[in-house]
């Protein structure tokens, strides 16, 4: 079974960065769709990116531009770079995947419903 770590949450200030990283293994197939969710309390999980194994890229509207997926398949790493981050950003973030190739559009519906690591918690104030 596909195996998710996160780290790199922490606590900064309003306009400061973090980068997390999900450290994955145990994929079957060499084609997969990743992606970082997101739970504020009291709020709903929310997608906030994914990356597919043809490179596309996908973002929530309340971080475009300010956060940035990758994925470094030599070190089995995905990344979240946050930039600019803002107090409404605090949340638990989630590294989610999907083994297989995925060629439909709904990312992050099709994330949902597959592996999950235990979260980071990333706190911003003002």
């Amino acid at each position: 079974a596909v195996q998710l770590a996160e780290s790199g949450g922490g606590s900064v200030q309003s306009g400061g960065s973090l980068r997390l990283s999900c450290a994955f293994s145990g994929f079957t197939y060499s084609a997969h769709l990743m992606g970082w969710f997101r739970q504020a309390p009291g709020k709903e999980r929310e997608g906030v990116a994914s990356l597919n194994t043809d490179g596309i890229t996908t973002y929530a509207d309340s971080v475009k531009g300010r956060f940035t997926i990758s994925e470094d398949k030599s070190k089995h790493t995905l990344y979240l770079q946050m930039d600019n981050l803002q107090p409404e950003d605090t949340a638990i973030y989630y590294c989610a995947a999907r083994d297989g190739y995925y060629g439909g559009s709904d990312y992050f519906g099709a994330l949902k419903v597959n592996f999950w690591g235990k979260g980071t918690q990333v706190t911003v104030s003002s």
